[in-house]
This record gives structure tokens, C-alpha cells and sequence, in this order.
């Protein structure tokens, strides 16, 4: 059973989260505090499986809590409850950088709290959080894996990586993440030169509101172009175009270019953006191969759309090394497939993504 805290000044919303948290039976709420000084205290003297964390609080917030954890090196796997605000939005994505595993929108009253929508949401949150990695300080650091790695162990079967076959011509790059991966897009993107030879198109499981900031974000820190992509955008080599969350972002061909649309089908594994979409409208699509990235997150998607994609075009697939992952779900299940034609630290994402595709 996961021991958690929570963490909320106010006494209705922590006696709401608990009951939620203690109905369900991988979870019981350990402690409870009304700011960031008490909770500081209770994590310096015992351990959490997960923490469930405001963010304004008085006397220390959720985000002058997270950074004295990273001060006095103290590990937590954190949940922020999160005002769906834009200021709320950019808050959520400085606690992500600084550490948190995830986010939930705080409801707007205690009715919302209680709905079943939320409890599912919240409960799911939870348990991907509680069962995240958290890689050392030494993994964070450690190189590559080796360029003549050929074989890697995946639950208790063997993967074998595909070979890569050099193709020339237009290129386009397809990213797919969730769990962990505003925090590991903000290690690759910056690092992607302003002249790369390929347009980047990214699917991050977030809800609307949160995706602009997040690309303003990662434009603030880019030498290339980022934007959450609005239905027209035609696709550029050099710019990155985010799902704006809540719709499906698929590619369009028509007279000799491609532009984004946007897609308002029921959520796909559960998601909405939804990957498998993304990468199954480039089927038709004059690119002579698509660099198909998955990152860390819960769950398969962009597994079937990378699939089927692969029945028509040329791919080549890039998947992030487990011990790299916040959650390993979603790169395990698109290496089961046999697809994988590179297993990448995170730190080395954006090396091999120029390498494949190349510059200007």
C-alpha cells in the first residue's frame, strides 16, 4: 500500500483529497500538512511513496517547497494540485522542471472534487506518480548507450533493434510523450539547432491551457521556432509545432505542402491529444521518412499509430532508454514491437535527432 502526503492549507480540500486517496485501496494518507514548512519537516525525518502538493500555500509555497527538496537533497514523488489558470499553468510547469512527476487541476469547488471524473483522474495520476522512477544523480549524468547496442532486456523478453536504412530526402520528426515529459522535451528541444532539416511535430498529454505555456516556454529557451500549432500552420523545417491539448493534431497534404488540422474525436487510449492520430495522418504525406521519437509516459500510445504509420512509410524510430524514463510505458511498448531502431539516453535525444535528420 502507497504511503502518501498531503499537502493543502485549506482543511476542507486536504479532508476532500484524503477521503478520495483512502477509499482506494493501493493508498492509504500517512500525514497530512497546511503548508510547505510543515511538510518539509515530516519529509526531512520519513519517506513517501507519493506527495500530494499544493501550490499557494502561506508560509512556503509548492514551489519554495520543491526547491528545498533539490537544496537538501531530499527525494519525492510529487503530485501538484494546480489551478488550470495561465499563471496557474506557468506555475505548474516551473514545479515539473524543479521535480514533480505530474500535475491535476485543482477543482473549482468541492462538488467538482467529489465527481467521479476527478477521482478517476486524480486516482490514475496518483499511481503513475507513485510508480515512477527517479533516476540518480549518476544515471542523470551517466553517457549514451553504447552505438553498438543491439540487444536490450524489456520486462523478461529481449528486444532487438532494428536496422536503420539511410534514406534521403524530406524528413519530418514526430515526438510523443506524457508522464515526465515536459520536463524531458525541455532537455531535447533546446538542444535542436535553428537550422535542422526538418519540421518537429510533438504530442504532450496535457489538457488545454497548459500546451501554449509550455511552448512559450520552450521558445523562450530555443534556437528554433516553438509554438502550440493553431489548424493552417503549414509545416516548416525548423519549427516545432505542439498539440494544443484537448484536440488530436494531425498533418493535411494539399498542393505540394503540408499543414496541421486539428481532430475532435473521443480520447484514444484514453487521451486526448492522442499520438496514434499524429502519426497515422502522416500515412498519405509526401515525407520520404518520419523520425518517430517516443518519450517517457504511462500507457502505449503512439505505439499503434507508429504501426501502422510503418506499414506505408519509411520510418525511423527513436525510443528513450528506461533508467532515462519518469515512466517507462510508452517507449517499452513501442520497443516490443520490433520497430526500434535506436535506444537513447535522454541526454543524447536531440544528438541523434539532428543526426538523423540533419541541417541546413
Amino acid at each position: 500500500m502507497k504511503k502518501i502526503l498531503v499537502v493543502d492549507d485549506s482543511a476542507l480540500m486536504r479532508r476532500v483529497v484524503c477521503d478520495i486517496i483512502n477509499v482506494d485501496g493501493r493508498f492509504v494518507v500517512e500525514d497530512t500538512a497546511a503548508n510547505g514548512v510543515e511538510a518539509l519537516e515530516l519529509l526531512k525525518k520519513k519517506a513517501y511513496d507519493g506527495v500530494v502538493l499544493d501550490v499557494n500555500m502561506p508560509k512556503m509555497t509548492g514551489i519554495e517547497l520543491l526547491r528545498e527538496l533539490n537544496r537538501e537533497k531530499i527525494s519525492a514523488k510529487v503530485v501538484m494540485n494546480s489551478s488550470a489558470t495561465r499563471e496557474g499553468a506557468q506555475v505548474t510547469l516551473e514545479a515539473l522542471e524543479l521535480g514533480a512527476i505530474d500535475f491535476v487541476h485543482k477543482p473549482l469547488s468541492i462538488l467538482d472534487a467529489k465527481a467521479d471524473k476527478f477521482r478517476r483522474r486524480f486516482l490514475n495520476i496518483l499511481w503513475e506518480a507513485t510508480t515512477a522512477n527517479l533516476p540518480s544523480r549518476a544515471r542523470r549524468e551517466r553517457t549514451s548507450v553504447p552505438r553498438d547496442y543491439r540487444l536490450r532486456q524489456i520486462g523478461d523478453k529481449p528486444a532487438v533493434l532494428r536496422k536503420s536504412c539511410p534514406v534521403t530526402g524530406r524528413k519530418l520528426v514526430a515526438i510523443a510523450c506524457s508522464t515526465g515529459g515536459p520536463r524531458a522535451l525541455q532537455q531535447i528541444i533546446p538542444k535542436l539547432p535553428e537550422n535542422l532539416d526538418a519540421p518537429v511535430l510533438v504530442v504532450q498529454h496535457m489538457p488545454s491551457g497548459f500546451t501554449e505555456s509550455l511552448a512559450d516556454r520552450l521558445n523562450a529557451l530555443s534556437q528554433l521556432s516553438v509554438k502550440e500549432a493553431v489548424p493552417g500552420d503549414k509545416l516548416m523545417k525548423g519549427q516545432v509545432y505542439i498539440a494544443k491539448g484537448g484536440t488530436h493534431l494531425k498533418v493535411k497534404k494539399g498542393r505540394g505542402e503540408h499543414r496541421i488540422e486539428f481532430g475532435d474525436e473521443a480520447p484514444r487510449e484514453g487521451v486526448k491529444p492522442c499520438a496514434n492520430y499524429m502519426y497515422e495522418s502522416l500515412v498519405d504525406s509526401d515525407f520520404d521518412q518520419i523520425v518517430c521519437v517516443v518519450l517517457t509516459g504511462m500507457g502505449a500510445d503512439g505505439t499503434e499509430g507508429i504501426v501502422n504509420l510503418g506499414k506505408k512509410k519509411q520510418i525511423h524510430v527513436l525510443a528513450q532508454e528506461q533508467s532515462t524514463c519518469a515512466v517507462y510505458g510508452m517507449p517499452r511498448a513501442v520497443s516490443m514491437t520490433g520497430l526500434v531502431n535506436q535506444v537513447v539516453a535522454l541526454e543524447d535525444m536531440a544528438q541523434q535527432i539532428t543526426k538523423n535528420v540533419g541541417v541546413r
